[in-house]
């Protein structure tokens, strides 16, 4: 079984092809990929869960909104 791997934002910004900001938006309205909050400041992503976020948010058509 291999380790867990673990980003900050500014790499899980650049896996997901966003910029940091929007990635700390989508943590502060509860729309983004699953974070972990390590000590007052440290935010961590496995990246596990960015490639399920990216999964869970394929679609078809822009109608399926």
């Amino acid at each position: 079984m291999s380790p867990t791997k673990y980003l900050r934002p500014k790499q899980a910004a650049e896996f997901l092809h966003l910029s940091e900001s929007t990635l700390a938006k989508m943590r502060m309205r509860g729309d983004g990929p699953q974070f972990i909050k390590s000590g007052t400041k440290r935010v961590l992503y496995k990246l596990a869960d960015l490639e399920q976020w990216l999964l869970d948010n394929t679609h078809l058509s822009t109608s399926e909104y």
